[in-house]
C-alpha cells in the first residue's frame, strides 16, 4: 500500500468512525475498490487508535474528571466508570470467542454492503426516539444493552457509534449524554483491540510502518472534524440523515459487487 492510498484510507477512517456509517465497512469498500491488500487488521486498528486520540482531545475534561473522581472514590465517577466497564463486557466476550471468524468477515465485501444497509435502518430509528429524552446517563441495565449494541457492531458494516447512540436514545438518554457514553465506550473497546494487534508492528516492513503513520495522522485530523460535525447534527435533530448515506453506500457497493 502506498502512502497516498494510506492517506485516503486514513481520511475515510477518521470521517466515518464517528459518523454512524461504519468506518470498518467503508475501509473494506475502499480497500476493495482500490485493490489494496492489507495484512490482517493492523492498519485498521492503527487508524482506529488515531481516532481514539481524537476522542481524548474532545473529552479530555470529562476523562480527567472521571480519573480524579475514581482516585478520590467519588460515587458518581465510580458508578459511571462501572457502567462503561459493564457495557464493555459483551464486545470483549464476542471478540475473544470469535476473533478469527470476525477477521474473516473483513474479506466478505458483499456482507459488508448488506450490513451497511442494515446500519442505515438502525440510524433511521433515531428520528423517532430522540424526542422526550432527558436522562443524563444510562442505568445499569441500559448500559448493558448499549454494550450489546456495540458487540453487534464488531462486524464490518455495522456502525459502532450508530448502534450505541441509537440504543441510548431508544432508552431515553439525552443526545449529548448518549454521544459521550458512546465515545468513551469506544475508547475502551478500540484500545483493547489495539492491545491485541499492535504488537504485530514489530514484524511489519518499514514500508508498512510508513503507511500506518500517514494513515493514522490523516485519521486523527479528519476524526476531530467528524466529532464536531457529529455533535452538531445530533443537537440539531438531523442525525438520522446519515441513514441515507449508509443506504446509498451499501446499495451502490452491493450493486458494484453483483455487476
Amino acid at each position: 500500500m502506498s502512502e497516498l492510498e494510506a492517506l485516503w484510507l486514513g481520511i475515510v477512517q477518521g470521517l466515518t468512525e464517528f459518523f454512524p456509517v461504519s468506518s470498518s465497512g467503508h475501509l473494506v469498500v475502499f480497500q476493495t475498490m482500490l485493490d489494496v491488500h492489507l495484512e490482517g487488521l493492523l492498519f485498521d486498528v492503527a487508524v482506529h487508535v488515531a481516532t481514539v486520540v481524537a476522542i481524548v482531545l474532545f473529552y479530555h475534561r470529562r476523562i480527567g474528571t472521571l480519573i480524579v473522581g475514581v482516585l478520590a472514590r467519588d460515587r458518581g465517577a465510580l458508578r459511571y466508570v462501572g457502567k462503561l466497564a459493564l457495557a464493555t463486557l459483551p464486545v470483549v466476550g464476542v471478540g475473544l470467542a470469535a476473533r478469527d471468524l470476525i477477521t474473516a468477515q473483513f474479506s466478505s465485501p458483499t456482507l459488508v454492503a448488506v450490513l451497511l444497509i442494515v446500519t442505515g435502518g438502525v440510524v433511521w430509528t433515531t428520528r423517532f426516539t430522540r424526542k422526550e429524552n432527558g436522562l443524563e446517563e444510562p442505568g445499569w441495565g441500559a448500559a448493558l444493552l448499549i454494550g450489546l449494541a456495540q458487540a453487534c457492531a464488531i462486524l464490518p458494516g455495522i456502525s459502532r457509534s450508530g448502534s450505541t447512540v441509537a440504543a441510548a436514545l431508544a432508552l431515553g438518554i439525552a443526545p449529548a449524554a448518549a454521544a459521550e457514553f458512546s465515545f468513551l465506550l469506544g475508547v475502551i473497546a478500540v484500545s483493547g483491540a489495539a492491545a491485541l494487534v499492535l504488537p504485530d508492528l514489530r514484524y511489519a516492513a518499514p514500508e508498512a510502518l510508513s503507511a500506518v503513520t500517514v494513515g493514522s495522522a490523516a485519521a486523527l485530523v479528519s476524526g476531530c472534524l467528524a466529532i464536531w460535525l457529529f455533535l452538531k447534527m445530533l443537537a440539531s435533530n438531523t442525525f438520522h440523515y446519515f441513514a441515507w448515506w449508509a443506504w446509498l453506500a451499501g446499495g451502490a457497493f452491493l450493486a458494484w459487487q453483483l455487476v
